[in-house]
This record gives C-alpha cells, structure tokens and sequence, in this order.
C-alpha cells in the first residue's frame, strides 16, 4: 500500500513540476537553464513513474520498494528547487515595489537591484543539489543593494530561510570509486559524517539567525555570524569538492582552461607544483584553491585556512579546490600530507573545473 501512496504522490508532484515550469517560464527573466533542468527532472520522473506503475505487481519486493523510494525523493527535490526560485522571484518583485515606494517619498540616488540567476549542478553553481547556499547569498546581496531597512527585511527574509533547508548533495560516484588513491573508507566517513554534519549546523544556525532577525536582536546575530561562516563554508567547499573528483580523472586539462593556466603560470607543472606546495603549507587546517580573478581576468592560486569560502574570503571564483583537513586523508595517509597531495591528481575532474572556468568568464 505504501507503494502505492508513493505512485500517487508522484504523479501529483508530476503535475506540481508542470504548474512551476509554466510559471517560471511566464514570470522569471534569464532562468532558461533552470526550466531546462526543471523539465528534464520532470521527463524523468515521468519516466520512472510509468515504469513503476507497470510493475505496481511487483512492488512488493523491498528492492523496487526503495527504487520508488529515490524516485519520489528525487522529484520531491526538483519541486523544491521550483518553489524556491517561484519565492525569490516574488521577493525581488517586493522589494522592488518598496523601494520604489521609499524612493518617492525620499528623492534618492537609485541602486542597482541584481536579477536572479539559475544554479545548476555544473560550472556555476555551488550546490548542484539544494543550491541554497548560493541564492541566499544572493538573495542577501539584493535586499542590502535595495536599501531595506532591518525591520522590513524579516518578513522576507525569514519566509526564504523557512522555505529552503540546506541538504546533503549526493556523491555522483560510489564511496570506493576513487580507489586507490582515496579510499572508500574516507569518502563514506567524509561526505556522510564531516559534510554532513557542516549541513545540520548550518540549517541549525540559520533558524537561530532567523529568530535573532525577527527579534531585532543585533547582538544574536553577530554572535552567530563565526558559526555562519564555519558550516555554510564547509557545506559550499565540499559541495564544490566532490565534483571536482571523479573515478576518470586526472590527467591535464584541455582547450581554454589549459590555455590560461599556460599563460598565468608557465606550464601545467608550474601550477601542479604551485597548488600542490600553497596546499602543503596551510597550517593546521584548510584548503588550497584554484581561483578566477574576474577583474584581472586571470587564474590564482590561494589557501583559506580551516572552512573559510574562497571568493567570500578572497573574492576569487572557485574553480579546484583541496581538502588539507586531516579526515580528508588521515586513514589512508596518516600525517604524510605530500603524499595524499600526490595521489589527488590522479582524480581530479578536469571537465568539471574546465566548465566553472567557462562559466565564471561569461
């Protein structure tokens, strides 16, 4: 029975995906590669939903009962990541209205008002999962361009931090597919523990800002800022991280990436030697990151130290980056880090960080 109540709830998210498509499609400016997303997952879905319902007889097996399982998880998802652009949208639309309220009454310099911007799974985006990470950022960015006040931030904001909760983005490899050089045992502890865990604190994190928000309370807020900072840096550097990595990587770089890491750096083995010797030196813990410099237009190499985001630290746009904490490679390498540093380029996913280069430069 349970099978089928999940057949139900599919079809009627089927229906729920189709509702936000239109409307995203009608309302949102420069979202076309959201709605392309969006309609894929909802083909899929579909996909999956005629197959399931065909073998409805045999659902009974524990095996097709998880199958339908992921699937309606997998739709619940996409119809979140609908409601959440549906949201920012009619938020940027409020705060536009306000302000133009506000400037009527008080003659003021006009300040820009961003537009939203899609995040995929690819170049772009940090979080190819929930994507949260990166729009309540932007989402940040906007209201303050806007000139809100404090109090007239609340509404908005808090029903954006209600709406979206940070997850866990699924690895797009097995746990052991990175062996030898990482192994199954790290990448299980790695993302399901440590990358786990930065999501639970940071959703935990924002409900408390989110009440200190309503409140007014601006010492509340201040005082969860480390906190913010610490677990929504982990969540966005390992959701980086992971897709850095794939079973069919290493090697070098091709076409343009290749062309500017020459240019900024001499050759390929300037710059492996250069990442690698800025990763070794990171006291205690943290990263080391290949960065894009938009307004130099050029390639850089940088460490943060501990959870430390690069482009909210540094300003650069992240392209590679390399997780020197001790769970990343303690089990298998002990305290040699050089020589987890080593094997680490033999996974790197060089079609990944080739499409963050070309979609930084857009």
């Amino acid at each position: 029975m349970w099978v089928i109540k999940y057949l139900q709830h599919m079809c009627f998210l089927c229906l729920e995906l189709n509702d936000f498509i239109i409307q995203l499609d009608e309302e949102v400016e420069g979202m076309q590669s959201t709605i392309l997303v969006l309609q894929q997952q909802l083909k899929e879905t579909r996909q999956q939903l005629a197959q399931y319902q065909q073998q409805q007889s045999q659902a009974s097996n524990p095996a097709d009962g998880v199958k339908v399982h992921e699937a309606f998880s997998r739709a619940l998802r996409a119809v979140d990541v609908g409601r959440k652009w549906i949201l920012e949208n009619e938020i940027c639309r409020e705060v536009r209205k306000r302000t133009e309220m506000e400037q009527k009454k008080t003659p003021a310099p006009p300040r820009p008002v961003g537009k939203p911007r899609p995040s995929s799974a690819g170049a772009g985006a940090v979080c190819g999962r929930c994507g949260a990470c990166s729009e309540l950022a932007a989402m940040l960015c906007r209201l303050v361009w806007a000139g809100r006040s404090r109090t007239a931030l609340v509404a908005p904001l808090g029903c954006l931090v209600a709406r979206q909760k940070h997850t866990l983005p699924d690895l797009p490899y097995d746990y052991g597919a990175l062996e030898p050089h990482i192994s199954a045992e790290i990448m299980q502890l790695h993302h399901s523990k440590h990358h786990a865990t930065y999501v639970n604190n940071l959703n935990v994190t924002e409900e408390k800002y989110k009440e200190a928000l309503a409140k007014g309370d601006v010492t509340a807020q201040v005082s969860l800022q480390p906190a913010l900072k610490f677990n929504g840096g982990g969540h966005i550097n390992h959701t980086i991280f992971w897709t850095n990595l794939s079973p069919s990587g290493g090697g070098e770089p091709k076409g343009e990436l290749m062309e500017a890491i020459k240019r900024d750096f001499g050759s390929f083995a300037n710059f492996k030697e250069k990442l690698t010797a800025v990763s070794v030196g990171v006291q205690g813990s943290g990263w080391g990151w290949l960065g894009y410099n938009k307004e130099q237009g050029r390639l850089q190499v940088a460490a943060c130290a501990n959870q430390d985001p690069l482009q909210g630290t540094t300003g650069l746009i992240p392209l590679l980056g390399i997780d020197v904490w001790e769970h990343a490679y303690y089990l298998q390498y002990k305290n040699v880090r050089p020589d987890y540093l080593k094997a680490i380029w033999n996974v790197i996913n060089w079609e990944n960080v080739s499409s963050r280069y070309a979609s930084c430069k857009k």
